[in-house]
């Protein structure tokens, strides 16, 4: 066919995703985000021969988005009680390494985060009102020290 690039290839459509902790094990989740890098600016000023100012741009501290995910709540406890081990005060145990993993409707995984030293800074249960139907949603964010996509 003319005009198609062989090279094209379709966006990821994900079906569902889940988390891979050392230890836990969460799957689907309805939202997620926080998949970024960026880095602080630094700009340096100097004057030309010319006296005419430059400014130059470089590439400063690197930081993480803190990754948020959200699902409807289970009787699973996981999440919860991983985010309860900071709030006791053992960091040591609460940090762990992980994946946020995404898959297709045939359970095939497509794309998979690595995280670095991860843990859960905010827990947040479910806000319920009896007058809908909507689904009663827990949230963890979790905070890091390095994110990778590996697949």
């Amino acid at each position: 066919m003319r005009g198609v690039l062989p090279e094209a290839k379709d966006p990821l459509v994900v079906h569902h995703f889940g988390l891979e902790v050392e230890g836990i094990t969460e799957a689907m989740f309805r939202e997620a985000s926080g998949f970024e890098n960026s880095n602080d600016v630094i700009e340096h000023r100097e004057s030309g021969s010319n006296g005419k100012q430059y400014i130059s741009k470089q590439p400063g501290n690197l930081k993480w988005g803190d990754i948020v995910l959200k699902r409807g709540i289970t009787d699973s406890k996981a999440l919860y009680d991983w985010r309860k081990k900071v709030v006791d005060g053992d960091i040591k145990s609460a940090r762990k390494n992980g994946s946020i993993v995404f898959f297709d409707a045939m359970n095939t995984e497509l794309a998979r985060f690595n995280f670095v030293r991860g843990w859960p800074s905010k827990w947040k249960g479910p806000d319920v009102n009896t007058s809908n139907n909507s689904v009663a949603v827990e949230e963890v964010t979790i905070v890091h020290e390095g994110l990778e996509r590996v697949k």
